[in-house]
């Protein structure tokens, strides 16, 4: 069993990067076994240079999918990512940009259909949260930002992916807890999050004629480069939990792995709930 999680009172800035992390999340478990669910599948990951996206990645490489990683600047943490994936045998793709610009969300498709000749399974998940205690505190550059950021490109890769979906393939999306429960101190961030869960079960509405599956995971508190990039003191971070502990990536992402599979083949529009065992509502 796991012990309760106690991290050091360290920060960094954003975006994160995960090698400069103490300690490192673990990405997936050494007991981890795959069984091709994943198969000759292509997948694109935004935020998928560390954190949960990382771990994404690695778990569907390993369980057949060839990877398509859109990430901001961390170049370190991005080739690390794919190495990790070509470690597990598959390819991997890695772009660089800005997935607040309409065509450059384009373009990370264009290049993945020109690489890898498909895309079956569009996995939104980049973020960025700026925690303030004051919605007075919160000014117009912020807020463009935060929602620019966590829920403007879900349109934008939806719209440029779609063309190339077909039946059996899906999209997931990467909400919060805090979407659920609220937030007090991350009133924006947590906004968007909400649009993300209405956005999900809306488009898992529009495409069920088209057999396209749309999903999502709702993350609690886990040990990523977003945490200490954006809170001063993470010495008790997620231990408010019934588990009194934060999650590691390697616990969240089974759950896309999931979505992603035939296994949830009868699943759309639904939300699952990593959060350590808090209590929300539906």
């Amino acid at each position: 069993m796991r012990k309760p999680s106690k991290f050091p009172d360290k920060s960094q800035s954003q975006p994160g990067e995960q090698h400069q992390m103490d300690p490192v999340p673990e990405i997936i478990r050494e007991d981890y076994k795959d069984s091709d669910k994943l198969k000759d599948k292509v997948a694109i990951i935004t935020g998928g240079d560390s954190g949960i996206g990382r771990s994404v990645a690695v778990h569907l490489a390993r369980e057949g999918a060839k990877i398509c990683i859109v990430y901001l600047e961390e170049n370190e943490d991005a080739q690390a990512t794919r190495d990790m994936v070509k470690e597990e045998g598959m390819e991997c793709l890695l772009i660089k940009g800005d997935v607040r610009e309409q065509k450059f969300c384009e373009k990370v498709v264009e290049k993945c259909i020109s690489h890898f000749g498909k895309i079956n399974v569009l996995i939104n998940n980049a973020a960025v949260q700026f925690p303030k205690d004051d919605v007075l505190d919160i000014d117009e550059d912020q807020l463009m930002k935060t929602f620019e950021t966590n829920i403007y490109p879900y349109f934008y890769f939806v719209k440029a992916v779609l063309p190339h979906l077909k039946a059996e393939d899906c999209i997931i999306n990467t909400s919060s807890v805090t979407a659920y429960r609220g937030s007090s101190h991350l009133l924006d961030y947590s906004s968007t999050k909400g649009a993300i869960v209405t956005f999900t079960r809306s488009l898992a509405k529009m495409l069920a004629k088209q057999k396209i599956r749309v999903n999502g995971v709702a993350p609690g508190p886990i040990w990523t480069p977003l945490i200490p990039a954006t809170f001063d003191d993470v010495t008790k971070f997620g231990q408010d939990t019934l588990l009194e502990r934060a999650g590691q990536p390697s616990e969240v992402a089974p759950a896309y792995v999931f979505l992603a599979s035939k296994e949830s083949s009868y699943i759309t529009g639904q939300f699952i709930h990593v959060n350590g065992g808090e209590i929300i509502g539906t």
